[in-house]
């Protein structure tokens, strides 16, 4: 099973590579990972270079459609000449890359094939500026919630910001995502499908149902949960799995053995 890995914005294949590396120890050398740098350099992402020195990349530098399609463009490209892929595993950005792609996918050319069979999703939404591209109706809460999570998001990284600036602050068994107090969501509790944090996919129209096996990959204490759920709803075949933690991949053995056998069940769908 050959895999294209798709990294987060401000991050890079070579952090994404090490972000997988504890889930990927657990599959045999059937499965393959080719990772990739995003096209656009960019500002390293909040905190980041607290854990890895590296390049910084984003697959656009600001969520305009022309710029998402762009990104789409650069992603056949790169398929085409090294492809060919089974499925996709993406983080973050890299998520609304995918999502994005397979959405208009299925609205505009459903005939042709795609150029994967399926997707893994970890910590990712999709971009607000699509649906609206692709008229799906986003009353303000939609817009409201996508601000405060973000804002949230960015929070948490300044803190490991700080955290790297001065050790001493740590406090011994509280970690970067211990304090769940700010966040908009529940994890114990599934949103209805009529009111995914503002979205009825009850009135989503079928050509924007993601038809591949997708796995859904998220941490219950991630102030962008509600985003995950969200395009976990626009997957009509899709796998889910709380791996506890916050906007990031636990490396944890439980976390690990748990989202390797979620590939290997994809690799039996595809």
């Amino acid at each position: 099973m050959r895999i294209l890995g798709l990294h987060g914005a401000g991050t890079s294949a070579y952090i994404f590579k090490s972000q997988t590396a504890a889930f990927r120890a657990k599959l045999d050398p059937s499965y393959t990972f080719d990772f990739v740098d995003a096209p656009w350099e960019s500002a390293p992402a909040p905190g980041i270079n607290a854990l890895f020195d590296s390049g910084h990349y984003v697959w656009w530098p600001k969520p305009t459609i022309n710029s998402i399609r762009g990104a789409h463009k650069w992603l056949i490209d790169y398929i085409d000449e090294h492809g060919p892929y089974d499925a996709v595993v993406c983080f973050s950005q890299g998520c609304s890359l995918i999502g994005s792609f397979l959405l208009y996918h299925y609205r505009e050319t459903p005939e042709e094939e795609l150029p994967f069979k399926a997707a893994i999703f970890i910590c990712g939404g999709l971009p607000l500026p699509v649906l609206e591209d692709l008229k799906v109706p986003l009353p303000q809460r939609v817009h409201d919630i996508n601000d405060q999570t973000v804002k949230l998001l960015q929070q948490k990284a300044s803190m490991l910001t700080n955290y790297a600036a001065n050790p001493d602050t740590v406090k011994l068994g509280v970690g970067l995502w211990s304090d769940t107090g700010g966040l908009l969501h529940d994890p114990r509790v599934m949103p209805k499908e009529s009111d995914v944090f503002g979205i009825d996919f009850t009135t989503i129209a079928q050509d924007l149902h993601i038809k591949i096996p997708t796995v859904h990959i998220y941490g219950a204490k991630d102030p962008r949960w509600p985003a995950s759920m969200q395009l976990a709803h626009f997957c009509d075949s899709r796998k889910m799995y709380d791996h506890g933690g916050g906007h990031d991949i636990p490396r944890s053995t439980d976390v690990s053995n748990k989202i390797a056998a979620l590939l290997r069940q994809l690799k039996q769908e595809i």
